[in-house]
């Protein structure tokens, strides 16, 4: 059985996504691979939740946008651009600040992006230059 066996879209669907669609999946796609790392440690939850949140906040996701900014190019940069510009509804957290919300909405938009486009590869060597590797891994 395949895991993501729902209906593909296709690149022209994916692009007509408005940011916060795309932020919606990224935020849920960059949690996993977060778990998924974390649960490689062998921690206990609770451990591994202390962990987690130090890389699924506005503020941290804010500070990867501007890690790997310089490695974007092309679409990614526009696909940064619509995610930083986009407007929630809703104002951002009590806890958080405006500029690192739209900063992580951002964030999330790319990661969203590049998953949904299958563009797997892309987001490891983004997660291995926000751990303090190369892109090349």
């Amino acid at each position: 059985m395949e895991l993501f066996s729902g209906q593909k879209m296709n690149l022209d669907e994916i692009e007509r996504l408005n940011s916060l669609q795309l932020a919606y999946i990224g935020d849920t796609v960059w949690e996993l691979i977060i778990r998924q790392r974390l649960i490689q440690k062998k921690m206990n939850v609770k451990h591994m939740h202390s962990e987690c949140i130090q890389y699924v906040n506005a503020h941290a996701q804010a500070g990867f946008l501007n890690k790997i900014s310089p490695h974007l190019a092309g679409k990614e940069n526009e696909i940064v651009r619509r995610g930083r510009n986009a407007h929630a509804r809703h104002p951002a957290p009590r806890n958080q600040e405006p500029e690192d919300y739209a900063a992580s909405t951002a964030f999330e938009a790319l990661i969203g992006y590049l998953f949904l486009s299958g563009n797997h590869e892309r987001i490891e060597s983004l997660f291995s230059l926000i751990e303090g590797g190369t892109e090349d891994g």
